[in-house]
């Protein structure tokens, strides 16, 4: 229940780069519905698509420290270990070139919407085999 109020509040106080890449993904405008500030068990993760199993982070400097790789490297080997993909750019990359990273992340949807497994089927949310 906490988690819920702490991903509100940060759906209310975004980071510049997230609010500038959130105008280019919301409402399906890359094809495909992103959710913001998702919880994926303990963590909470910039952007989420369910559809895609992928989620988008977005780094700032403090990513750079060593002690937040270690904990990135953690939380992202948990993510990936339930079979979602993670996709990341820094702010910079956001702020100044969201042309490159909108095409690279168009690209990745697109691959990722090509699952190499044909024997997976959508159905809502979940993947049934």
């Amino acid at each position: 229940k906490n988690s819920k109020y702490f991903r509100k509040a940060l759906r209310n106080k975004p980071t510049k780069p997230e609010r500038l890449l959130w105008r280019h993904v919301r409402n399906g405008r890359l094809g495909y519905k992103f959710r913001r500030q998702h919880g994926i068990g303990k963590y909470v993760v910039d952007f989420y698509c369910p559809e895609l199993c992928l989620v988008i982070e977005i780094d700032g400097y403090v990513h750079g420290e060593e002690f937040q790789k270690v904990h990135d490297m953690i939380r992202q080997n948990y993510i990936e270990s339930l079979g979602i993909t993670v996709v990341r750019y820094r702010n910079e990359q956001v702020l100044f070139d969201i042309d490159s990273v909108l095409v690279h992340l168009k690209m990745v949807c697109d691959d990722a919407n090509n699952h190499p497994y044909p024997l997976l089927q959508k159905e809502g949310d979940n993947l049934l085999l």
